[in-house]
């Protein structure tokens, strides 16, 4: 019974430390030093041992300018604990807190020095200079303890060290010795590194990382300079020198088409064609492997599709992969691919409704059956069968709510929902896409979602948005003719309307594809007449300097456009390319 209530009183003991400390901690925060340090004081008193005790204690102090209470408070510490050999940086720094730095290096130096009697404590001595903002110390501290101790490495806390301080070349140096000695570092070392470079090719940590990579290679040559080359380059979107340095890489691990693969479908998604086509090429020369063959073909015929490569061509390329490979599980995606291209190229949906509903009699596994449901889904939409289209949107949704896929049927619920002019339940899905694990459709659920709620403010019977929501299907469905006329009705009879813009913008797309581009830049010219502060500015603004240098061969306008992101929207998603292609028309060397 008395070990009973000993423990019973033990844990209610140790309760309201606990809460106590919660409380000091909360005044701490808010910047109530005073009652903040009643609390640590009494906490501290009962546990002397407690090191964060006195930190917290220290610092109250310290704010409250009581900084000869905070010497008594350490030098007693050290008398009854002599062992925290820490407690000399927190001495010293209080002393440089009264500008006494001559009293402070003393200590510093003796802290340094208690490194030597036990590199044990080398890495608390460090962390404490750090802390405390005393950087060169800090590096001076982990370097020391890494003399005493060989096995020990404080190369990643070093390396952040001069980051703090702005000492880049230092920096990547440092955490380049990493991957030197150790390969297995290459992947954290890309985290760290990717937080000080960025796209612009440009950038001045970007060219010397990049010097200092060329320099490591040509001095030993190693497959971490040719990956991280090739990391950098993709960050930069400059997917044509990536491929070169996957090339090398390949050529030292001949079994391993991994890197070429994924260069390859980024580039692809990044409409980089031509080094889609030559990474996919190369990769097709150099193997067997069945199911990589297929992925790299579909590739290939997707950039014919997408570049409106003659149909029957097409359609010829697609029997071939299916004589070669056969009309099986192994080819599913394929013939989703080619069920899309026969309902949005061809305009044969029943074919396509056909074709997917034989694939999902396979024996596929639960993401393929996934993937060809969503696609089914897509084609009835298309043919305006939106029930049955939802039907399937929520099979996928519910049986793949945590994968992408399940997430894109749910922003498919919403989009069709949207098209339908349900803008409610459109809403109501879209707002739990905005925390999606995927940006892509993170992104395009933020986009729809603003779309919607921007556009009923003004307008509570949604008759503008309807209309939009209409076009918007048409759009979908390839009648680009029909939903450029609806869009001038809105044009023409909601003038002033949030949804102008919008109209403006969709109708100057699909004046594009249709190859009317003397229209299409009067729309974007509108845009930016109408609000110069609107979202869509400088999209219109990018798309003109585009037709200028594409469409017109007017470098001249479009120096101008490109160099108006530049200077009056340096936020604008397409401030890299601007700059990379203003430089460019300039007559600038592009490194």
């Amino acid at each position: 019974m008395k070990k009973f209530i000993f423990i019973v009183l033990c844990f209610f003991s140790l309760n309201i430390c606990a809460q106590e400390a919660q409380l000091a901690y909360q005044y701490f925060r808010n910047g109530e030093y005073k009652k903040a340090a009643s609390i640590y004081e009494s906490l501290f008193q009962k546990h002397s041992y407690n090191t964060s005790y006195l930190s917290y204690l220290i610092d109250c102090y310290q704010q409250l300018e009581k900084y000869t209470e905070v010497e008594t408070l350490i030098q007693k510490q050290l008398e009854e604990y002599p062992e925290q050999k820490q407690l000399y940086i927190e001495l010293g720094y209080n002393f440089q807190l009264q500008h006494q730095k001559e009293k402070a290096i003393p200590y510093y130096e003796k802290a340094l020095k208690a490194i030597d009697n036990s590199s044990n404590i080398g890495y608390l001595i460090g962390k404490t200079f750090q802390d405390n903002h005393l950087l060169d110390y800090a590096i001076l501290a982990y370097k020391k303890t890494m003399e005493l101790k060989p096995n020990s490495n404080y190369n990643l806390q070093i390396a952040y060290i001069y980051g703090e301080k702005s000492e880049i070349d230092n920096m990547l140096n440092t955490y380049l010795d990493m991957v030197e000695i150790n390969d297995n570092y290459l992947s954290a070392i890309k985290t760290y590194i990717g937080r000080y470079i960025t796209d612009d090719s440009e950038n001045e940590n970007n060219i010397l990382l990049k010097k200092l990579l060329i320099k490591r290679s040509l001095n030993n040559p190693k497959n971490s300079w040719n990956n991280l080359l090739s990391w950098l380059f993709i960050q930069q979107k400059e997917y044509d020198k990536a491929l070169i340095q996957e090339k090398a890489l390949y050529k030292r691990n001949l079994n391993d088409l991994t890197g070429l693969i994924e260069l390859g479908e980024i580039a692809f998604e990044n409409n980089d064609f031509i080094t889609t086509k030559n990474c996919f090429n190369y990769i097709i020369e150099n193997t067997n492997n069945i199911e990589i063959l297929l992925k790299a073909k579909l590739y290939l015929l997707e950039i014919d599709i997408k570049n409106n490569a003659d149909v029957s061509l097409l359609e010829n390329q697609f029997q071939q992969l299916f004589d070669q490979y056969g009309i099986n599980k192994n080819t599913i995606t394929i013939q989703a691919i080619y069920a899309e291209f026969l309902a949005f190229k061809k305009n044969d949906p029943e074919k396509a409704i056909s074709i997917l509903k034989n694939a999902l009699k396979l024996p596929v596994n639960e993401f393929q059956n996934g993937y060809l449901k969503t696609k089914l889904a897509d084609i009835l939409v298309f043919t305006n069968k939106f029930s049955s289209a939802l039907i399937y949107y929520t099979q996928v949704q519910n049986n793949l709510k945590n994968h992408t896929i399940g997430q894109t049927a749910r922003f498919k619920i919403a989009q069709t929902s949207y098209f339908k002019g349900d803008f409610d339940w459109a809403q109501s899905q879209l707002k739990v896409l905005k925390n999606s694990t995927s940006q892509l459709i993170a992104n395009d659920a933020l986009d729809l979602n603003l779309l919607i709620t921007d556009n009923v403010v003004k307008d509570s019977l949604k008759t503008a948005l309807k209309k939009y929501a209409v076009a918007d299907l048409l759009s979908y469905q390839n009648k680009n003719q029909q939903a450029i006329d609806t869009l001038q009705l809105i044009l023409n009879k909601f003038k002033g309307h949030p949804i102008e813009d919008e109209a403006l913008f969709k109708q100057a797309q699909l004046f594009e594809k249709m190859n009317a581009f003397e229209k299409a830049e009067y729309n974007y010219l509108q845009i930016v007449k109408i609000n110069k502060d609107d979202i869509l500015v400088d999209d219109a603004i990018y798309c003109l300097a585009e037709l200028y240098v594409n469409k017109f061969n007017n470098t001249e306008k479009a120096k101008e456009y490109y160099q108006k992101i530049i200077f009056e929207y340096p936020s604008s998603i397409y401030l890299v390319d601007a700059r990379k292609k203003y430089r460019k028309l300039r007559g600038d060397l592009i490194n």
